[in-house]
């Protein structure tokens, strides 16, 4: 990496001096042409997170995992990762709140708090994983495209879903009302934050939307209030059952604790990187002591109930066994097979409404993708003012865009490509588990970060000063740290039952260390880093002052009616 070496020496910070913990840490402030501007609001925040997290991993890749494992373990996988997003939130929550500095990433926390090793492993790893998400998005959405009968190929799709062009027509109007509804992916992420703010604000919107109304279908169908008055209830908890058995091994008791635990690991993918975005949005946030705590507690318990509530909707209204399902599974085929809700809807009969969910999906995706671009390029730029990146990725534009980092961000959305040569089902299980395991990876780092960030606190008497505290902590790090590391081991412990491994899969589940490895020992006996940086030594106070500037200048609107007060309680 000897151009980063050299961006380093040319660009925002000097050449590094790995015995003087300050200028390893140095602070991201840009200046001429590489500031990023503070244009999202608290509604932004909020919404850019949620909106990012609510994509196809619930309402298309469920499918998969309840088809394979059951309805019950589906719903305590999402119940029990739930938990551990908690407190991944609550860990980055307060450090982001007490340093919201302008291009703040999650790797520069690491390379701050940790050493600059980790920082730089981690960053590449972030930077890699919102990118294959982003791939992952549009495969899924190419997929939930097909669902309307076209002869127009999948490759068609991605470069419409990718480009945007709206001029290619669709043999549906639904299609075609969602393209000219959805902006461009390469468009919002590269005029000023302010839109894309606002863009992710209502795509988010119709999401939640979407999904509430979902459950609240689910609610009625389980009473019998659908067409046919048919009373679902938990027939398909008792027919065909709770658990796919026997599930890898003959005993009943572990074969439904290795249930849980595979729907647990499937889980992960709907969950992974949702809390990073609030963090990466901070560097961009106005007044950001007052939105990021406001963001992050609303984000938490909002995830909580769309994702376990969802889960159990999936879990009432179709059966692991249904047929429509299955062959969607097994043969990667497209359209009802690529989501449960589809499915659920079409089985109660309700005539017309999958089509609109349908398009509430495709939506879904481009607005996931929408985000994963958004955090991968801003992680790019604080890597590249951290001199761990090229220097030419800090240039913005006028309105604060970090240009050259969306745009090789985004390019990495063509490898959803590979759909013309080989199943869209196989690339988008390549893209999730990659992009899954990296995500468990990381976040044991962001745990070890925290640690060493409350260890400074503490080290300076500052600990019970911090502007954001959370409950639990810090225990509640131990217990996720834990938790993740044994998933991150144990992803891919199917492979090595008898009769099941292939090298494809067990690639999949563990490339992900060997090209952490490579990163980091490769920049450590490259640059000769320290170990850990000692606690006495990290910085915790450059760049502190003028957020606290900015929290001293901030001052509150108040509500001037009810209708303010509900608003601000939504957003």
């Amino acid at each position: 990496m000897k151009d980063s070496a050299k961006g380093m020496e040319e660009g925002l910070h000097p050449e590094p001096h790995y015995d003087d913990p300050k200028a390893i840490q140095g602070e991201i402030l840009g200046t001429h042409n590489t500031n990023t501007q503070r244009g999202l609001s608290s509604r932004h925040i909020q919404f850019l997170a949620l909106g990012g997290c609510i994509g196809t991993g619930l309402f298309v890749g469920s499918g998969a995992a309840l088809s394979t494992v059951g309805p019950a373990p589906l719903l305590m996988g999402y119940i029990a990762m739930s938990t551990v997003v908690y407190f991944i939130m609550n860990m980055l929550g307060e450090m982001t709140t007490y340093l919201p500095v302008r291009g703040v990433s999650v790797p520069y926390f690491i390379n701050r708090f940790t050493e600059p090793s980790l920082g730089f492993a981690v960053g590449y790893n972030y930077w890699y994983s919102f990118s294959m998400l982003l791939a992952s998005e549009v495969t899924a959405a190419g997929l939930v495209i097909e669902y309307w009968p076209s002869s127009i190929s999948v490759g068609v799709w991605i470069a419409i879903i990718l480009v945007g062009e709206r001029y290619i027509q669709s043999p549906n109007t639904l299609v075609t009302f969602s393209y000219q509804i959805v902006a461009v992916i390469l468009f919002l992420n590269i005029v000023a934050v302010s839109w894309y703010g606002e863009a992710e604000f209502w795509f988010a919107s119709l999401k939640i939307i979407a999904i509430v109304g979902l459950i609240i279908l689910g609610i009625v169908l389980f009473f019998g209030g659908g067409p046919g008055h048919d009373r679902l209830g938990f027939r398909y908890w008792q027919r065909p059952g709770a658990f796919v058995e026997p599930y890898l091994v003959p005993n009943v008791n572990t074969g439904r604790f290795l249930a849980f635990w595979t729907a647990l690991i499937k889980s992960g993918f709907s969950f992974i990187f949702s809390p990073e975005l609030i963090t990466t949005a901070a560097g961009e946030a106005v007044a950001p002591r007052r939105n990021i705590p406001k963001a992050t507690n609303r984000f938490i318990y909002r995830l909580f109930a769309f994702y376990v509530l969802g889960s159990l909707v999936i879990g009432v209204t179709v059966a692991y066994n249904d047929k429509s399902l299955l062959q969607g599974v097994a043969s990667g085929s497209s359209g009802a097979g690529a989501s449960p809700f589809v499915i659920g809807i079409q089985n109660a009969g309700i005539a017309g409404l999958n089509h609109v969910i349908n398009a509430a999906i495709l939506i879904s995706a481009f607005s996931s993708g929408n985000s994963w671009v958004y955090a991968g390029s801003r992680t790019l730029y604080s890597m590249a003012c951290e001199g761990q990146a090229p220097k030419f990725f800090t240039r913005c534009n006028k309105n604060g865009v970090p240009y050259n980092a969306v745009l090789i961000t985004w390019s990495i959305g063509l490898l959803s490509f590979l759909n013309l040569s080989a199943s869209g089902s196989t690339v988008f299980y390549w893209f999730t588990n990659i992009t899954t395991i990296g995500g468990f990876v990381s976040w044991v780092l962001v745990g070890v970060a925290y640690l060493r960030f409350r260890g400074a606190l503490q080290f300076h008497g500052l600990l019970e000063s911090r502007p954001f505290k959370t409950p639990f902590q810090p225990y509640g790090t131990y217990y996720a740290m834990g938790f993740i590391s044994l998933l991150a081991i144990t992803n891919g412990y199917t492979v090595f039952f008898p009769g099941s491994f292939t090298a494809s899969d067990f690639l999949v589940s563990y490339i992900v260390f060997v090209i952490f490895f490579v990163l980091y020992f490769g920049h450590k006996f490259y640059y000769k880093t320290p170990w850990m940086i000692k606690v006495s030594e990290i910085d915790i106070f450059s760049g502190k002052e003028e957020i606290d500037r900015l929290e001293e200048e901030d001052i509150e609107p108040q509500p001037r009616n009810w209708l303010e007060r509900v608003w601000w309680w939504i957003a």
